[in-house]
This record gives structure tokens, C-alpha cells and sequence, in this order.
């Protein structure tokens, strides 16, 4: 496991998850968490969180073992990731179709359905639970979206989740401030594992919201259907929510936050969403490795709009530096490495510092900009695909002499993937046989098949001058530019 650069360990007792379980303590009969008509209040939280802790110590599980949370989203689901936390394992985050990639990895077992209903069995001894982490240990390994190579797990110690914001008033921001006030009942869905899910579900209990379980999620649904008001949503999908809001819209009365992250949002969409759906945007940056880096608020944006051309201030606690345009950071909760990845652990931590291969500005007012990628990545919907991947992918075709991948903007998605294909002599690749060498979502959304691919000054492929087609084509097309 890397080493954490975190400098002192957090006094014994405090370490994460504790400042939660002392929420949930504190919330006493009050409402914590609702799935359909189940209202489960702190106490109740507290005895599952208790129940399930005490199973797992019996089933041998100590400080540093992997667990696997597949659970879906529901009191008993969050309970046990808080549990899992609670007796010092090392929670281990990933989408289901990247599991079994992960359990060849992470030295871990997987905590299910079946094995969550045999540790509610264990009786509460209704004793104050204590957090058993180690502060040097590994909490969370978070792996990353890299939908078209091997997953890459980001490594949280419990020093760097204890140092984070969410649970401690007194540690927020003023766009965490901003945004407290609005997640009386916040919605969630897909896996509590994940880092949004989690990290704003705890923020809004330190604020005294809900979490409410989306079933089934999806908006414009899930807010009118559960009354949310706040939610997490990728930048495809508020394309979408703003389109649906002008054809048919539905009541959003009680929508007031929704977090915008995953994808470059383009300042005109950001200024339509504000048109249509009101004060609600809170446009944030970050990266799995670093947690928030910036975040912009509503109010910021209507008070000026200059600043729908960035993603905000900074807070105080994260210290930017910009070297040669690159922008490293460092966050309080910050990642230590990759799970047994020593390589690319070296080229994006160091010092103390996290590369995130972005390229940024600060203007006179403090404010970020980002301006492009030191890296050739592209976001389908907030997940992270490599573009080398998917170019080495479709090259393995043998009706294939070279591939390149761009990434373009897209309503549905976010950006999407568009391949532009050179063929071997005489051939004739099929682009869908093509996309369907490519899973999830680094499938390519077009496959254009050129003569050859236009060139820099220096004779080097110039992907900058590939655009995608207006639609989906398998038709020979010479490359654009030429």
C-alpha cells in the first residue's frame, strides 16, 4: 500500500468514521434515512451500524481487511459501509461489471446481500461503537472509471478521510456552506460506496437533511416522486433535464441543489440550466484522487457571468500550483497512490502533491479556469475512458492499420468517444464490429473510416483536426482538414 503523506496522525478515538457515528447519535429519533415508506431515524441507524459491526468482528474480519460492499442503496446498504469503516477494514469501491478485475487485485472479499442478512443477526449491545481504523491504513480503495483498461484503485487512508470536511461544520467552505443549506433530503442512488454518494450524503446529515433512497432514480422523476431537494448529476444527463424541463416540464418546486460534475460544461449550457431550472447549479471540480478542488455556487454565477468560464474558487485548504499549465493540487482528504500500482503512483503523486494532468489558469479574482488535458482522456458520463486504450483496442483489428480516438461534447453523455479509423490495404472494417470491440463506455459513438489521418508540421498525427460526423457513419470519409 503507498505511503500516506499526511503529516500527523488525528487524535485516538476521532479517526473517521467517527464524526458520522456521532451524527447518527446525535440525530436521535429524527429521520436519517428513507427508502420508500421505511423512515429510519439516528438511533435506528446506530443499533444496524452496531449490529453489523459486531458480525463482522466475529467473522474475523480486522483492521486492514477488504471488503466489497455489493449492497444497492438502502438504510441496511448504508449501514454497512459505515460498520465496514467502523472496524478498520479497507472498503473497496468499484462499478459491477469492473468486479471481478478488482478481486484479482485488491486482496478483498465481497460483502453481499446474503452475507449482510446473517450480520443483522448479531445482537446490539447498545455500547457506544469507537472507530478502530488506523490512521495509516487504507480506508477506501476507489477504482477508477478506466472503462476500457484495467481499473486503477485510489487509495483514501483513514488520516485523509478524517481530514475531510463533510462531517465538521466548523472545516466547510462557503460553497459547502451554500450548499448545506439546500440537502434536506438528498437523493441517492447507484452505490453508497461511491465517493459523491458518500461524501454528500454524510454533509447532508451534518446539516440535518435525509437521505432519501432514488427508487428507481432517474430525473425528473426521482425529485417530483420523493420531493429531493438536492441530487448529483452528471453534465449529460442535465442536458437532458433541461431539455425534458422545456418540452414537458415537471414540478422541481422543491429542487434546490444540484451538484454538476464529470464532464466539461460548456458556459452557454450552464447559463441555459440556470435559465430554466433556477438557482440550483453548483458546478464543482475534482478528481477521484483529490476530492473537491473547486466549486462554483448559483450565486456566483447570477451575480457575475464571467465566471460561467470557470469552476470557481479554490477554498483555503487546497493549495494549487501550476507548473508549465499543469495544474497540482493538494486536498486535505486527499489519495496516497494507487492499490499496488507503484508506477503510475510515481508519475501522479509526488512531494505531496497531485498531478492532475489538467491544464488551468487563475485569473486576478482567485478563480480557476481550465483550459485543457495534459492527458488523452475523455469523461462518457463522468467516467474516465483513455483514449490510447480504446485506439489500441480497435488497432487489434486485423482490417485495421491505425486508429485514433478523439472525444467531442455531447447532449446525452457528457463528451462522447469518436474513432476515426484507417484501414489495412484492401479491407473494410465493419464500424460496428469496431465499436463492439470497445465495452461500456469507451465504445466509440462513430466509427469514421479515413485514407489516412492529417499531420502536424512535424509529420506527427494531428488528432486536433479530426472532428466527429454530425451522425453516426461506417461510409469512407477523407479526414477532415485536408
Amino acid at each position: 500500500m503507498p505511503s500516506d503523506p499526511s503529516a500527523e496522525a488525528p487524535d485516538p478515538g476521532a479517526v473517521w468514521p467517527q464524526a458520522v457515528l456521532d451524527l447518527l447519535t446525535a440525530a436521535g429519533n429524527r429521520t436519517v434515512f428513507e427508502h420508500g415508506e421505511r423512515h429510519v431515524s439516528g438511533t435506528q441507524m446506530s443499533s444496524l451500524i452496531r449490529r453489523i459491526a459486531a458480525g463482522l468482528g466475529h467473522a474475523g474480519v480486522r483492521p486492514g481487511d477488504g471488503l466489497v460492499p455489493a449492497l444497492g442503496v438502502d438504510p441496511e446498504a448504508f449501514a454497512a459501509v459505515l460498520a465496514a469503516f467502523a472496524v478498520g477494514a479497507r472498503v473497496v469501491a468499484c462499478r459491477p461489471d469492473q468486479l471481478d478485475d478488482v478481486l484479482a487485485q485488491a486482496d478483498a472479499t465481497v460483502l453481499d446481500r446474503s452475507r449482510l442478512t446473517a450480520l443483522l443477526t448479531t445482537p446490539d449491545d447498545g455500547e457506544p461503537l469507537r472507530a478502530a481504523g488506523r490512521p495509516r491504513d487504507a480506508a477506501r480503495v476507489i477504482y477508477t472509471s478506466g472503462s476500457t483498461g484495467r481499473p486503477k484503485g485510489c487509495v483514501q487512508t483513514y488520516a485523509a478521510l478524517t481530514a475531510a470536511w463533510a462531517a465538521h461544520p466548523d472545516r466547510w467552505p462557503p460553497a459547502i456552506r451554500d450548499l448545506a443549506t439546500r440537502l434536506d433530503r438528498y437523493l441517492v442512488f447507484g452505490s453508497l460506496t461511491s465517493q459523491v454518494m458518500l461524501e454528500y450524503g454524510v454533509l447532508s446529515l451534518a446539516a440535518g437533511g435525509t437521505l432519501v433512497a432514488a427508487d428507481p432514480p432517474g430525473y425528473p422523476a426521482a425529485i417530483t416522486r420523493h420531493r429531493g431537494t438536492a441530487g448529483v448529476i452528471t453534465v449529460g444527463r442535465l442536458h437532458q433535464l433541461v431539455r425534458d424541463q422545456r418540452s414537458n416540464p415537471a414540478d422541481l418546486s422543491t429542487l434546490r441543489a444540484l451538484m454538476v460534475s464529470g464532464s466539461p460544461l460548456d458556459p452557454g449550457r450552464l447559463r441555459t440550466a440556470l435559465d430554466v431550472l433556477g438557482p440550483v447549479i453548483f458546478h464543482g471540480y475534482g478528481q477521484t484522487e483529490t476530492g473537491m478542488i473547486a466549486m462554483l455556487t448559483p450565486a456566483e454565477m447570477l451575480a457575475d457571468p464571467d465566471t460561467l468560464t470557470t469552476v470557481g474558487r479554490p477554498p483555503a485548504a487546497v493549495r494549487l500550483s501550476l507548473r508549465d499549465g499543469e495544474l497540482y493540487v493538494r486536498t486535505p482528504a486527499q489519495a496516497c497512490g494507487y492499490w499496488n500500482d507503484p508506477a503510475e503512483t510515481a508519475d501522479v503523486f509526488t512531494d505531496g502533491w497531485v498531478r492532475t494532468r489538467d491544464l488551468a489558469t487563475l485569473d486576478p479574482h482567485g478563480r480557476l479556469h481550465l483550459v485543457g488535458r495534459a492527458r488523452d482522456v475523455i469523461f462518457v458520463h463522468a467516467e474516465l475512458v483513455h483514449a490510447g486504450a480504446v485506439e489500441r483496442a480497435l488497432a487489434a483489428h486485423p482490417g485495421v492499420a491505425e486508429a485514433y480516438v478523439i472525444g467531442a461534447p455531447d447532449d446525452d453523455t457528457g463528451e462522447a468517444v469518436h474513432a476515426f479509423v484507417v484501414p489495412s490495404p484492401g479491407a473494410r472494417p465493419d464500424p460496428a464490429e469496431l465499436r463492439a470491440l470497445v465495452p461500456g463506455s469507451g465504445s466509440p459513438a462513430t466509427v469514421t473510416l479515413i485514407d489516412r489521418v492529417p499531420l502536424t508540421a512535424a509529420g506527427k498525427p494531428d488528432k486536433s483536426r479530426l472532428r466527429p460526423p454530425p451522425t453516426p457513419t461506417g461510409t469512407p470519409a477523407r479526414a477532415p482538414g485536408r
